[in-house]
């Protein structure tokens, strides 16, 4: 079936597991109850999008408090306890954790989720996991004295966790690196290196999410000062069109973003933001067909995954929910259209 739905990963948590519309927000269970509410948000995450009609499918990113600390808390050489305050992606401080030795996997961080999501679905199946670069760019570094150094290691330890992923069932592993739209010396440097590194010999689909970021107020201003088009896609875009990565998801609907840029992905597959996360205005079917109609007139249907900006943790569910049915009504609007 052409033009396959699917979201960037994140869906927000039930107001019994953790506080509502906040990053980071701490767990309202513990122990065993903590981990029994994990997998009944899974399944009420799943039956969410099967019940909107999405096709590919997420864990939405239930079992992580963040999308990049929870995989960051699970490894060796980083100091939980004594964090330092960073400038994340040029936007917003935040305190965070820090390196103090070699970093190292010592057991499998989401493969139980994943495999646990393949037994509650026949869908195809995505798992989300941190870019080498935002890994770097959400820490302090006080071992390796090099980004690029770190980026590497954590490609390395990325792609051990992707293996394994594939393995437990996911059709697609989809890497999150939203610093490539902020750092395009180091995109260009190292960062596509150390992307592909961290999908090195997976036979599964590969992605790469790149957008603007979480609809909270940061990105929201930082958005206000890129002017009335915004290119920074332009010069990451033919770098992945080289690269062995097969899919590219970035951020549409709403944005300033030239959709003449998607020529640059020739050849990948493309997951079209059709969805704003941004607000709490659900969309009309009718819009989301718009940006799908938009985009393929420079992407062939056939390469064409409507999909969400950006994850909608911060979103109340039922906005959420809403925003996942006109996903998918749209998507069935041009398929209609197009006679598939």
């Amino acid at each position: 079936m052409l033009l396959q739905t699917t979201i960037a990963g994140s869906l927000p948590k039930p107001a019994w597991l953790a506080e509502p519309k906040k990053l980071w927000a701490p767990w309202l269970l513990e122990g065993t109850l903590l981990e029994e509410g994990k997998r009944d948000a899974m399944r009420l995450a799943l039956a969410d999008q099967e019940s909107a009609g999405i096709d590919i499918v997420t864990d939405g990113e239930q079992t992580r408090r963040h999308f990049v600390t929870t995989f960051i808390e699970n490894l060796e050489g980083v100091d939980f306890r004594n964090k330092r305050t960073v400038r994340i992606r040029n936007r917003y401080d935040a305190d965070v954790p820090v390196v103090v030795g070699k970093v190292a996997r010592a057991r499998p961080v989401y493969v139980e989720d994943i495999r646990f999501l393949r037994s509650q679905t026949k869908r195809r199946i995505k798992s989300t996991l941190p870019g080498p670069m935002t890994m770097v760019d959400t820490l302090y570094d006080n071992h390796y004295k090099s980004r690029e150094k770190l980026a590497r290691e954590f490609a390395a330890i990325l792609n051990q966790e992707a293996r394994e992923l594939e393995r437990a069932g996911a059709d697609v592993v989809q890497f999150d690196e939203p610093a490539f739209n902020v750092y395009m010396d180091e995109v260009a440097a190292w960062g596509i290196e150390a992307l592909e590194a961290a999908a090195a010999g997976l036979k599964c689909k590969t992605a790469v999410h790149i957008c603007y970021g979480y609809g909270i107020k940061a990105n929201i201003d930082w958005k206000k000062t890129l002017g009335s088009e915004w290119r920074q896609y332009e010069s990451t875009f033919p770098l992945l069109a080289k690269s062995r990565i097969d899919q590219v998801s970035l951020e549409c609907a709403n944005s300033r973003v030239p959709l003449e840029l998607l020529a640059l992905l020739e050849g990948k597959d493309v997951l079209v933001g059709a969805i704003d996360v941004a607000n709490e205005t659900v969309e009309r079917p009718e819009q989301v067909a718009a940006t799908i109609r938009a985009a393929m007139k420079f992407v062939p249907a056939e390469k064409l995954y409507p999909c969400t900006n950006c994850g909608m943790v911060p979103l109340p569910r039922e906005i959420a929910l809403g925003k996942l049915r006109a996903l998918a009504y749209g998507a069935a609007l041009v398929r209609r259209e197009i006679g598939v």
